[in-house]
């Protein structure tokens, strides 16, 4: 059963009468070729000495137009042996049909063989590809010379997903072969993530519209790659249509069903069909079937009679040819030339030479479906030849019976099919059946224009289905010509790569393969095309500019060898040699009465405290280590509580002698109106009783007593214990501290995103708080003390200095604390450093440097005398200095008014 025509010719829709057969029309000379290779391979068999060597093959053949209806006829009337189908009743005579090698299609083939399955009559099909027909329960008799498309469709998608496209189109006949093709298709490269543009069906039956429309779905898509399952009947129109739209700029990937057919291989077609990938069955050569061809006799049959008559434009009906050369040379008048009347036109003579004409049936350049007929052919005959030569006795039959080649019946030979194993004459291929199938064997061919001009079959590669996954497909991208005669790979996609450093960002309501290049965000990378996600990188580790690797983060710390810390501990090392300096002036003028005034100990304590405070911000530097982060809280800590302490000290003395002379200078005043008002009025009776002039006088002697009492109420030793009571609590906190919850060394990665800060962590915010406010405390209360007693006049106020010394260190604080807040890294170590080093060096100037500037440039001013009280001008009253109430008690004079009455 062969397609030899390509549709149906047109029936008469009339019911009133008795239906009969439809005819055929369009002759495929392509198929022909098919159905005299069969003949020719019978007639290899009959002459082969060693294959049926006693039995002679007949055969009877069937067009099945290439439509179901016909094939469904067919197969009734090979059951019935006569022309009419009659189900259910063989009628015919002679010799028993053995096999049918048909039907042509896929589809063709699936409504044969169910009818045939139900008489388990064998089936040999050359060019039934559906993957439907693996199933044995449906169609247990049916076998294929050609591979399942299983094969094919993997061969397509392993091809599509080889050269990166993943923006494809899909056209398919509308039939089992183009949608079992397809569905598999599909499956494969979806789940690889390519994605479908667009899926058309062509229709069986030609539809002009619906031909335009696939037409221009092709043309408007943005798909480069078309995909098409069809057979060459059924694509030839869309090609045409096409060609008329110049659709050009695409690569089609043909199925086997046409991927060599010349009846779409014209040499128009080479603009849209250039370039053309597609996968074929086995190519052989067959010796002396191109003979076999070119010796047709035009006579034998209704068939080559259709085939010589259009091969040559002539008709070998002579009556026939008679009437049309009548018709031409019919006169104006309605007579006949004398010449008309000789020999007729257009009539064959049946000697014309098929050699001098190039056309697909005589083309024996790509045998591939032909040499699967010869399989099939050569199947039958070696499962007839098993057949015929078993030997009684040892046959597979019940009882070990064998079966007669005479009288067989159908689902005898089918054993014998099945299982049959041969190697086909002329290529020496094994030929065997799996499960009715054979190997999934494929060549990949390219489309290319040869010199000529002429379209040429190019094999690129190979595709085996048996082999090792890795191993099934060999292609030679080098020796591909594309369409346009490119010879770059083309690119079908909906969105380009998404580079390393970028994610694929689904379009909602779009194909998977339509997405958006999202960045990856700071902290995140991808290192590979096309990457569904970002990949975090670890703690330690951040992103690079491009977002495609992870680095290590920048370790960062304030370095005692860059710039910044070089500077810092310079500015330290300066300020505690300085404070050292002090010191030594002061230890140099130990015994004068500035620095005896002012008691050395808390004096050195106290410097001693500033060297501490400058030295510790230099262990802030460097490398957070454990002792290190101790080291340098503890020390800040410790050093500026000793440091305010000892002002505290200081400054509570001079506070206390404010008051206390504040309340003398009051009681003076007092006394001395008291004084005037007893004058006055001793001078007035004086001049009432004419006594003589009189001088009043007052001693404040009890004003002396209250003073100093309150004065000495706070000696040195007592200044001393409050600096040491007030160190001491803070050194308990700091001693708890480090026992308890000590500072350590972290690595901050939060701050900043592309480094790792070193630095310490204070272990404890509780403790910190306390300690750090303790200090606070200890500065407001030096502070409070130092205004209270800024009043005191003297030549030198060490209540003014101490007063502008603790509101320097406020302001450095204050402005540390937004400073900090707004910095990080490295940085806030410096603003830390800058606050220590100011404050500190606040307070060295602030007290120290008039003290230095007294006893180096003005040495005349330290003297006893000046270290004591300088009368108040304006009352008479006079304040002890700041200096010496601190060590010595206060002298306060009676203060005498004298006021001369005269008469």
């Amino acid at each position: 059963m062969f397609p030899v025509h390509k549709r149906l010719a047109s029936i008469d829709g009339n019911t009133s009468k008795v239906p009969v057969s439809s005819g055929c029309e369009g002759f495929n000379l392509r198929t022909f070729r098919w159905t005299q290779t069969m003949l020719f391979a019978i007639d290899e068999i009959n002459q082969a000495p060693d294959l049926l060597p006693n039995t002679d093959l007949g055969y009877v053949i069937y067009d099945s137009c290439f439509t179901i209806s016909k094939a469904v006829e067919g197969t009734l009337t090979y059951l019935t042996g006569q022309d009419e189908a009659v189900p259910n009743y063989r009628c015919g005579t002679g010799a028993p049909l053995a096999a049918l090698v048909g039907a042509g299609g896929s589809d063709l083939s699936i409504a044969t063989a169910r009818i045939l399955g139900l008489y388990h009559f064998p089936q040999v099909s050359y060019s039934s590809t559906c993957s439907a027909l693996e199933s044995k329960f449906q169609f247990p008799t049916f076998l294929r010379t050609i591979p399942n498309d299983i094969h094919q469709s993997a061969a397509m998608a392993r091809l599509v997903l080889h050269f990166g496209w993943t923006w494809v189109g899909t056209i398919v006949a509308d039939d089992d072969y183009g949608k079992y093709g397809i569905k598999d298709f599909k499956e494969q490269v979806e789940e690889a993530g390519v994605c479908i543009s667009f899926s058309e069906t062509l229709p069986k039956v030609s539809s002009h519209e619906d031909i335009q429309r696939i037409a221009k779905t092709v043309a408007e898509a943005t798909a480069k790659i078309v995909v098409v399952f069809s057979s060459d009947v059924d694509l030839s129109p869309l090609v045409l249509e096409l060609l008329r739209h110049n659709v050009t700029d695409r690569t089609w990937i043909a199925s086997e069903a046409w991927v060599t057919s010349a009846l779409i291989n014209q040499p128009a077609v080479n603009s849209v069909l250039g370039g053309t990938l597609g996968f074929g069955v086995k190519r052989a050569d067959i010796p002396g079937l191109q003979r076999h061809l070119l010796d047709v006799d035009p006579y034998t049959n209704g068939l080559t009679e259709e085939l010589w008559e259009m091969l040559f434009n002539c008709t070998l009906d002579s009556s026939k040819a008679a009437a049309l050369t009548k018709q031409r040379a019919m006169g104006a008048n309605g007579t006949l030339s004398r010449s008309a009347r000789a020999a007729p036109d257009g009539l064959c003579t049946g000697s014309e030479s098929l050699a001098l004409l190039r056309n697909t049936y005589s083309d024996v350049s790509q045998l591939r479906i032909t040499y699967s007929v010869y399989k099939a052919v050569y199947a039958v005959a070696h499962a007839l030849h098993n057949l015929e030569h078993c030997v009684e006795g040892q046959g597979p039959f019940v009882g070990k019976s064998c079966a007669d080649i005479t009288k067989f019946e159908p689902w005898q030979l089918m054993y014998y099919v099945k299982n049959v194993r041969f190697k086909v004459p002329h290529t020496d291929e094994e030929i065997y059946f799996e499960e009715g199938d054979v190997e999934g064997f494929y060549d990949i061919i390219n489309w290319q224009v040869n010199g000529n001009g002429e379209m040429s079959y190019v094999t690129v590669g190979s595709y085996n289905g048996s082999a090792a996954p890795e191993d099934r497909m060999k292609i030679v991208n080098d020796s591909i010509v594309w369409n346009n005669e490119e010879l770059e790979t083309p690119r079908s996609v909906c969105s380009e790569n998404c580079q390393p450093g970028t994610r694929k960002g689904i379009r909602q309501g779009e194909p998977v393969c339509c997405f958006d290049c999202i960045p990856c965000a700071d902290g995140e990378i991808s290192n590979s095309t096309n990457a569904r996600a970002c990949i975090l990188c670890s703690y330690d580790e951040w992103s690079n500019e491009a977002h495609d690797a992870c680095v290590s983060k920048i370790i960062e710390f304030l370095a005692f060898g860059e710039p910044l810390g070089i500077t810092l501990i310079a500015i330290s090392a300066f300020g505690a040699l300085a404070t050292i300096g002090v010191g030594v002036v002061f230890v140099a003028h130990i015994g004068t009465p500035l620095v005896k005034a002012n008691d050395a100990l808390l004096s050195f304590s106290l410097l001693f405290s500033l060297v501490v405070t400058f030295l510790c911000s230099i262990v802030f530097l460097g490398k957070p280590q454990p002792w290190s982060c101790m080291t340098s809280q503890v020390a800040l800590a410790l050093g500026f509580a000793l440091c305010l302490s000892s002002i505290m000290g200081k400054t509570v003395v001079l506070m206390l002698r404010a008051r206390a002379l504040k309340a003398e200078r009051i009681r003076a005043k007092a006394a001395a109106k008291a004084a005037k008002l007893a004058a006055a009025e001793a001078a007035q009776a004086a001049a009432d009783g004419g006594s003589p002039d009189v001088i009043a006088t007052f001693h404040h002697a009890e004003a002396k007593a209250g003073a100093d009492s309150e004065v000495d109420s706070l000696t040195c030793g007592h200044q001393r214990a409050i600096a040491a009571v007030a160190t001491l609590i803070q050194a308990v906190a700091c001693t708890v501290w480090l026992i308890i919850i000590p500072p350590h060394p972290v690595e901050n990665t939060s701050t900043q995103n592309i480094k790792i800060i070193l630095e310490c962590d204070e272990g404890s915010v509780v403790f910190i708080c306390c300690i750090f406010a303790y200090d606070i405390l200890l500065a407001l209360l030096a502070f409070v003390f130092a205004f209270i007693a800024r009043k005191l006049e003297d030549h030198f106020s060490e209540a003014k200095c101490v007063t502008f010394g603790m509101l320097v260190f406020f302001i450095v604080w204050i402005s540390f604390v937004p400073a900090y807040l707004s910095t990080r890294g490295k940085f806030m170590v410096a603003v830390q450093i800058f606050a220590i080093l100011a404050s500190s060096f606040g307070l060295l100037t602030c007290i120290f440097l008039p003290k230095c500037y007294v006893l180096l440039v003005k040495p005349e001013r330290n003297r006893e005398e000046m270290m004591r009280p300088r009368s108040k001008a304006r009352d008479g009253t006079s304040t002890g200095t700041s200096a010496s109430l601190a060590t010595t008690a206060t002298e306060v004079h009676a203060t005498t008014a004298s006021t001369n009455i005269d008469d």
